[in-house]
């Protein structure tokens, strides 16, 4: 496991350049936002503790927040996904348990388990940030809308972006 800290930093740092980079640049009409930062959150291996999945959800939101002046907003909405990460993947487990010294992944578990997996926790990141973002209940509507939309496009980016970098590491 102590093997895998250089890996999991790499990836941190690359995803998090790439959101403030790239991704931060890309709004299509304020509706489809993508977020594949929080690709680092989902990966995680099943071992890692709650708390820990919560400082780095922490971690990992406030860094994108720096970046794109959004004061707490990443923060808070990444945390509480690091927050449900764990009951989601006891709720999801299969009869077996996971195996040792694996992780979330569609190499392990199939496309329709992560595929589920990624959706729940992309619905519970947008929908959160989105909220936050907008700051009142008023025009619910339109923010569920827009958590949506993005969170379709962010779906599909990490599905792509985890099936790229599984081929990659065979």
């Amino acid at each position: 496991m102590i093997n895998l800290i250089p890996r999991y930093i790499g990836l941190f740092l690359f995803l998090l350049l790439v959101q403030v980079l790239v991704l931060n640049n890309i709004q299509l009409s304020g509706y489809l936002n993508p977020y594949i930062y929080i690709l680092f959150i989902l990966v995680l291996p099943f071992e890692t503790p709650a708390w820990l999945i919560l400082i780095l959800g922490f971690l990992l939101g406030l860094s994108v927040d720096a970046f794109a002046h959004t004061p707490g907003m990443h923060a808070a909405a990444t945390t509480l996904m690091a927050f449900v990460r764990p009951g989601l993947l006891k709720v999801m487990a299969p009869r077996d348990g996971y195996e040792n010294e694996t992780t979330p992944s569609i190499t392990h578990y199939g496309f329709a388990w992560f595929s589920k997996y990624v959706a729940i926790l992309i619905a519970v990141h947008h929908i959160a940030l989105f909220i936050v973002e907008a700051g009142r209940f008023e025009g619910i509507g339109q923010t569920l809308a827009k958590a949506l939309t993005s969170g379709l496009f962010t779906w599909i980016l990490l599905v792509m972006t985890h099936y790229f970098f599984r081929r990659r590491n065979r």
